[in-house]
């Protein structure tokens, strides 16, 4: 069994559809997923074996007025049943090769500090580790 690693395009919906609840955080909602496709500054990444989806890392290009294109990696995921295979690395690589290809020149994400597998999964593609606090604000109405 050979696992296929292929960036998304447009047609490739009923792909993106056909993942599994364990390769995302939330069911996939197809209006989202369409308009995702249709963005051309959002990369996704799917690993497929055997038809199924195992495997994922999706992200987004960004200009500000001051620095050179960049690319937001938003995340990551494998399978449970696929975990330690090397997907994971698989799909990162082609995102990160992907964004460089779309002009970015620098690349970032971050993850939770006791992530220890996410952490050495960004280490051995060659990210460089720095600590920083992280702030969030919920802009949902009912807060």
């Amino acid at each position: 069994m050979s696992v296929e690693i292929r960036l998304l395009g447009q047609d490739d919906l009923p792909l993106l559809l056909s993942a599994g609840p364990d390769v995302f955080d939330n069911p996939i909602d197809p209006e989202l997923a369409r308009a995702y496709l249709a963005n051309r500054d959002y990369l996704i990444v799917l690993a497929v074996e055997d038809g199924a989806v195992v495997g994922m890392a999706s992200g987004l290009f960004y200009i500000h007025p001051d620095k050179p294109r960049e690319f937001f990696i938003n995340e990551v995921g494998v399978a449970e049943s696929h975990q330690r295979r090397g997907i994971g690395k698989a799909v990162l690589s082609a995102l990160i090769d992907a964004a460089k290809a779309g002009g970015a020149r620098y690349a970032w994400l971050g993850t939770e500090t006791d992530n220890h597998p996410a952490r050495a999964l960004y280490r051995s593609l060659g990210g460089r580790e720095e600590i920083m606090a992280l702030y969030d604000f919920d802009l949902s109405d009912d807060r």
